[in-house]
């Protein structure tokens, strides 16, 4: 089969969000994870990725904000191999510290946008791949220096993604001063991630689905944790997702509960 034909879901490489987003993300569709520092999105891109590689598919990072020996460390914590994930680090070149990018006047917001746009795409069409994370639009939003102008980089990029037949996460951590209600237009699904501090008790983290076109929600907030291995998701308990007896009475259990109660309640 035409893999642009296939419009079945991709696997999130998480049980629990795949339950939650019925079956996965929207084929060749742009989907953005946004939560502050530290909520778990990177964990759950590079999950998206490597589930992918072990389905023999091609998947690339392109990170603007972590170094490619932090996410070799975040990898490394979790036990995972990023064997089959191409990783593009993309540093302006002021911050580098390789003597032949130094230079002595200060490049401008337009070439630093135009370089690391430029750089992203190049990398596209070497890769050709299926699935991609981009982290983070925090930083084509600092370097667009206005939201006009980050609002059609992303628009860009998303036409970019799509005439490629990609599936793609992109990653933002709020930094924008209000919530940026453009990029949940632009997108086809947004899912926001929340590291919750109560008075009492430990910290708890939970996610929302808030945004996926063509797909019944499964909405509120769904518990996850961080654990050695990955992001695990805990799905919301909502009745109506519960099967039901041909009659129309719930089934306890479909053996040993329903079969003392005869045939259910």
């Amino acid at each position: 089969m035409d893999r642009t034909q296939d419009a079945s879901p991709v696997t999130s490489g998480v049980a629990g969000l795949d339950y939650i987003l019925r079956g996965g993300y929207a084929k060749f569709r742009s989907h953005l994870i946004e939560g502050r520092p530290g909520s778990g999105k990177t964990t759950l891109g590079l999950q998206f990725l490597i589930k992918g590689a072990s389905l023999g598919e091609k998947c690339l990072y392109i990170t603007l904000s972590e170094s490619r020996r932090e996410l070799l460390s975040v990898a490394s914590r979790h036990g995972w191999d990023l064997k089959g994930v191409d990783i593009l680090e993309l540093v302006p070149p002021e911050l580098s510290l390789d003597p032949s990018q130094l230079q002595t006047v200060v490049h401008s917001s337009d070439l630093e946008l135009g370089e690391t746009v430029t750089a992203a795409l190049a990398e596209m069409e070497r890769v050709k791949p299926d699935r991609v994370v981009f982290d983070s639009l925090s930083e084509i939003r600092l370097l667009s220096q206005g939201s006009l102008r980050y609002r059609r980089q992303v628009l860009a990029l998303k036409s970019f993604f799509l005439l490629n037949n990609a599936t793609v996460l992109l990653l933002d951590d709020l930094t924008a001063e209000h919530d940026d209600l453009n990029l949940h237009s632009i997108t086809h699904g947004v899912i926001r991630m929340e590291q919750v501090t109560p008075i009492y008790g430990g910290e708890r983290r939970r996610l929302r689905l808030i945004k996926m076109r063509g797909v019944e929600l499964r909405g509120g907030y769904h518990d996850f944790v961080i654990r050695p291995g990955g992001v695990e998701v805990f799905p919301r308990l909502v009745a109506g997702d519960h099967d039901q007896t041909a009659g129309g009475r719930p089934a306890l259990s479909g053996n040993g509960v329903d079969a003392l109660l005869v045939d259910g309640i």
